[in-house]
């Protein structure tokens, strides 16, 4: 009996850390198919756009405000992250030059990724 019951532990521990491969593998996957398009903001109507993208163990929800071309507020309204929290000051960098061609949080760079991920999807619903 003790002997069932260790291999169905080992048997399910396998499986979970399969799953968890799985998991992390997806991320990667996800996180490196992000190529920040920068948008131009001449185009893009003023408005409040929200936008979010799913990278698996980062995903992001943001809600973008525009006026007069210019990103006047960018809220994040969800970040579930690992260790990517020193991520969200790169909003800040966004709204400052007003552009999505910002460098990427060092110790965060997934996280950045899928924040500026999130805001060009946001800016294109606005787009004209």
């Amino acid at each position: 009996m003790k002997r069932i019951i260790f291999l169905t532990v080992i048997c399910l521990s396998a499986l979970s850390l399969l799953n968890s491969c799985k998991q992390m593998d997806e991320y990667h996957r996800r996180v490196d198919a992000i190529e920040i398009e920068n948008i131009d903001l001449q185009k893009v109507k003023d408005g409040d756009y929200s936008g979010e993208y799913n990278a698996i163990l980062v995903n992001v929800a943001v809600l973008v405000k525009v006026r007069d071309h210019r990103i006047t507020e960018i809220e994040l309204v969800r970040h579930n992250n690992g260790r990517g929290k020193p991520a969200e000051v790169i909003t800040s960098s966004v709204i400052e030059k007003q552009s999505l061609a910002v460098d990427t949080i060092t110790g965060a760079t997934s996280s950045s990724k899928v924040i500026l991920e999130a805001i060009e999807l946001a800016l294109k619903k606005g787009l004209e």
